[in-house]
């Protein structure tokens, strides 16, 4: 079955920002990473990310979220520069995909994502978002997935479906 979805943010990300401790706050960004359009390649992740092409990320080189489990933010509004994750996915659970393929296509043709495990919140979700954040994301922080096709992928409406089960590291 294919439903339509809308991707609401995407976020590339060129340095780590939450590393160290949450109370010393995330490191400095360079330039604006919420962006309209992402390139995603097969096996490697998002072109420009942090994580593109490095081995121990290549299981788990994009991450998507249900905008629909984005908390309230105590002063603004929340979005995946707190959260980080790549792909804010507004009309679909997403956590309830694990073990699935997925298809995603904003009209520039499909991108097929393995989707292989939930994005644990850390402790950080506390210190971005506010107190207890990282209490009300547990099971529905998002997803990790690998990235079986070339693609782009834009914001604004698209098609989602589900494929076929892909094997789920334990």
């Amino acid at each position: 079955m294919v439903i339509t979805v809308e991707i609401a943010q995407l976020l590339v990300s060129p340095v780590h920002r939450y590393a160290g401790r949450p109370g010393d706050g995330p490191a400095g960004t360079e330039g604006e990473e919420l962006v309209s359009r992402i390139e995603v390649r097969q096996g490697l992740g998002i072109v420009g990310d942090r994580y593109f092409a490095r081995p121990a990320h290549r299981d788990a080189a994009l991450t998507v979220m249900a905008a629909e489990n984005l908390p309230v933010g105590i002063d603004t509004a929340v979005d995946l520069r707190q959260t980080r994750r790549n792909v804010l996915l507004r009309g679909v659970d997403i956590d309830a995909h694990i073990g699935s393929t997925v298809t995603l296509d904003s009209g520039t043709g499909p991108v097929v994502l393995a989707v292989r495990r939930a994005a644990r919140p850390c402790a950080w979700m506390d210190a971005t978002i506010g107190p207890g954040a990282q209490r009300a994301l547990r099971g529905k922080g998002g997803v990790r997935c690998t990235p079986l096709s070339d693609g782009v992928l834009t914001v604004g409406p698209a098609t989602f479906s589900v494929g076929p089960p892909v094997d789920v590291p334990r």
